[in-house]
């Protein structure tokens, strides 16, 4: 599967077009992380839990894009991009969506 956020591939051709495709997953904050990322703000530097638990989220989120596009039969999923929002305090949704196609 190509992923890219590019709208074509240089040197390949769309011949054919499935629309949109998409993967989310919403995750809540840890304790344990919550408790780090406290003490970190007390002395600085990366809130690596959050880096990590964001990266897992950002993983699920395209692989369950992926997932959608193969069922459709695409082998590319162009201009892909990925949005963050809230949904309660202490909650985020990560979406990641793109255009399905077959590339040659």
């Amino acid at each position: 599967m190509i992923i890219s956020n590019l709208e074509h591939i240089p040197g390949k051709t769309i011949t054919r077009h499935f629309g949109l495709v998409q993967g989310n997953t919403i995750r809540a904050k840890h304790i344990g992380r919550d408790l780090m990322a406290g003490l970190k703000n007390i002395f600085g530097g990366e809130l690596k839990g959050y880096t990590e638990l964001l990266s897992e989220s950002r993983q699920q989120a395209t692989d369950r894009m992926i997932e959608q596009a193969q069922s459709l039969g695409a082998n590319a999923i162009l201009n892909v991009r990925y949005s963050t929002s809230s949904i309660t305090q202490g909650a985020a949704e990560l979406y990641a969506y793109g255009t399905a196609v077959v590339v040659e």
